[in-house]
């Protein structure tokens, strides 16, 4: 695979482009604060395109240029990465990270080049009426949230009125995403609802201390990095249940349980997909990628969650070239066919399956006005012997009649600043 790693921390001049047919950059952060999560997405990333390239040639015939570049979970080193890779003929971006992805959204879509935020970034842009440029398919935080509400509904007999619900949630952009939609199920279902900010890398003795002197029923977390393991740890401390602590599906991975040993068992996370690497597509991985020394990173995350979820993130992105490519009739497609296959997309489980990912995910499909999805997460809860993540619930689907009036009242206000027009008509 031809792969480009950029440093923009060396203040990079972009060199020219390498002879390449399909580009797509990854804006990763393997060091700084948040780099405990960012290697196993970033190696289930880069990996996946490594084995389309090694197996199938490429994709359509065309080979895969993929550019790695540092951003370390900063906006404006993000926003430097996207400046110093446009130019390579990129289809779609990632950025993995809600603070980027706002950054972003004028900047591409000004350049008529994609972005898919998958589970993340600005939850409204699910609107394409008004975000013509941006995805967040299959799922985003509204949903999430949701998703974490009908499950305690679930588990109470659907009747959640007086209980206490805290949101511990990272002090940015990503960690505020949820509180709208959590306020309104709150004034729907009659339970309390705290919001409980943590800084980067802020100790969090305090925060748990409320939570145990408020008495709080459930916690639900929209963590990231060294939050994680240290709120799990800090929930240990003072014996919170942890069947009742849900995190959002960026606070379910090996790396945020396994520092807290058997205290973790029965943490609960929102699910995006399966996890484990018991599925046909390792089988190619290990004879195209790992057996040939070319896997990323140590090549130590095989299976993981987020190694999953990287793999996920490049299969939806790659696909959707796939199907420009089918519906274009050229190989060679433009960022402007990326798009229009991205808002055309769909994916069922014949496809998957296909793929060597049975099992793994759910189906969905997006049009002009939906670009978030159908709307559906799952639970998995971690068992602390066996080591391993276990899916608990089907795929639930959200609260809809709630969530969508707020899509279209937050993405409405964002039209009206930017003077976009609707569109779909």
């Amino acid at each position: 695979m031809k792969f480009k790693s950029i440093a923009i921390a060396l203040a990079l001049t972009v060199s020219t482009p390498a002879i390449a047919d399909l580009t797509f950059p990854n804006l990763t952060y393997r060091t700084g604060a948040f780099a405990v999560s960012g290697i196993p997405y970033a190696d289930g990333f880069a990996d996946y395109m490594t084995l389309l390239n090694e197996r199938d040639g490429g994709i359509g015939g065309e080979k895969v240029n993929y550019i790695e570049c540092e951003t370390q979970y900063k906006v404006e080193k993000g926003v430097e990465c996207y400046e110093n890779t446009k130019g390579e003929g990129s289809l779609v971006y990632q950025p993995m990270s809600t603070g980027i992805t706002y950054a972003l959204i004028p900047k591409a879509t000004s350049d008529g080049i994609p972005i898919l935020s998958m589970g993340y970034g600005r939850t409204s842009a699910a609107n394409g009426k008004v975000f013509s440029h941006i995805f967040n398919y299959p799922a985003n935080y509204w949903v999430g949230a949701s998703v974490v509400v009908k499950h305690m509904l679930d588990e109470n007999g659907g009747n959640i009125k007086g209980k206490k619900l805290a949101l511990v949630h990272l002090d940015a952009a990503y960690g505020r995403e949820p509180i709208p939609t959590l306020e309104a199920l709150a004034k729907k279902h009659g339970f309390e609802l705290t919001t409980i900010p943590v800084a980067y890398g802020a100790e969090q003795k305090s925060q748990w201390l409320q939570i145990r002197r408020e008495k709080h029923d459930y916690v639900t977390m929209w963590g990231w990095g060294v939050m994680n393991p240290s709120a799990i740890q800090e929930a240990a401390n003072i014996r919170f249940p942890m069947d009742k602590f849900i995190g959002i599906w960026w606070s379910g991975s090996e790396g945020d349980v396994l520092p807290a040993g058997d205290a973790a068992n029965g943490y609960k996370s929102l699910a995006l997909h399966n996890t484990g690497n018991d599925f046909p597509i390792y089988a190619d991985l290990k004879k195209h990628v790992y057996d040939k020394g070319l896997a990323s990173g140590a090549g130590d995350q095989s299976g993981t969650v987020l190694y999953n979820r990287g793999i996920y993130s490049a299969m939806l992105v790659t696909e959707a070239a796939r199907q420009a490519q089918k519906k274009t009739g050229k190989s060679k497609i433009s960022p402007a066919d990326m798009r229009d296959a991205m808002e055309a997309f769909s994916i069922d489980e014949a496809r998957m399956t296909a793929l060597g990912l049975p099992n793994f995910a759910p189906s969905f499909s997006v049009s002009c006005e939906n670009h978030g999805g159908n709307g559906i997460a799952a639970i998995q809860q971690w068992d602390a012997t066996a080591k391993t993540w276990k899916m608990v619930t089907d795929f639930i689907e959200a609260d809809m009649d709630v969530i969508s009036p707020l899509i279209a009242a937050d993405s409405a206000a964002y039209a009206a600043e930017n003077k976009i027009k609707e569109r779909c008509g």
